[in-house]
């Protein structure tokens, strides 16, 4: 593995860092524990590198080592650098009361999601106060091209960004509404960018709306997206086009104001 053949300045990365942080971003909700020899095949290491890099990973808390000793997790340390990294966010401190008041005003869950490649990670959530809420966490991660927020995230990339970010000729399928190529998707993008914001019924999982629009920042580029979701059952595509619609749309021009350094700060 080349870590330095793909990144502008690559002559200046340690490749030992970058194996490391490779070998950690191999891990996910969908593939939680991981064994050596499954990093030294991908990653193309040798298994004294990778018996290396592990111990010294573990050593940090980055990961920590099944009871039966042949896998791997992710550990606390990754954990901590991660609300370190919220705690430091102006965005997402910006965003808080924000999205609260959303989550209070609809009655629905609220959320917070950037773009980190080709998937989405959310950065914020409010949990609806009924029975019924989202059951997703800060941290959780989604392919962007399956979710309302990720449309939005990449709605205004132009065609080149679209293909190099997404090369393969077919998109994987979550639902039967996932665009399978890169052409289905981009007519989808189009008018997203017309709208300014995505509606969607079980776009992403079955049974559950969702209504995103963009939040942006003082270059007035799109820097994150906020959404609300619902049961299908709850609401009605009327609500989800009119006064939900009209709640995160203005959430979102809320929160990219002050993201853009308007001198009315929030209130926390």
């Amino acid at each position: 593995m080349d870590a330095s053949s793909d990144r502008p300045g690559g002559k200046y990365i340690v490749p030992a860092l970058a194996q490391g942080l490779a070998a950690l971003a191999m891990f996910s909700r969908e593939r939680p524990a991981i064994t050596p020899p499954e990093i030294a095949r991908e990653m193309s290491l040798s298994r004294a590198s990778v018996f290396r890099m592990l111990n010294t990973l573990e050593a940090m808390g980055y990961v920590v080592r099944e009871p039966e000793g042949r896998r791997f997790r992710l550990g606390p340390a990754v954990l901590g650098r991660g609300f370190a990294w919220l705690a430091s966010s102006d965005l997402v401190e910006i965003a808080r009361p924000v999205l609260q008041k959303l989550r209070d005003d609809t009655g629905l869950s609220s959320h917070m999601a950037i773009r980190d490649g080709a998937e989405i990670v959310y950065v914020s959530r409010f949990a609806a106060r009924a029975t019924v809420s989202s059951s997703v966490q800060v941290g959780t991660r989604f392919p962007a091209h399956a979710t309302v927020m990720g449309r939005i995230l990449t709605c205004e990339m132009s065609g080149e960004e679209l293909a190099a970010l997404y090369p393969a000729r077919s998109l994987a399928k979550v639902t039967g509404q996932t665009p399978p190529s890169l052409p289905a998707l981009r007519a989808l993008l189009l008018a997203d960018r017309a709208r300014g914001y995505a509606v969607s019924q079980s776009f992403f999982e079955a049974g559950v709306s969702a209504v995103a629009a963009p939040v942006r920042d003082k270059r007035g580029a799109i820097a994150a997206a906020i959404n609300i979701t619902a049961v299908d059952a709850h609401v009605t595509l009327r609500q989800l086009n009119g006064a939900l619609r009209r709640a995160v749309v203005e959430a979102a021009g809320q929160i990219s104001l002050w993201n853009a350094g308007d001198p009315a700060q929030p209130q926390t």
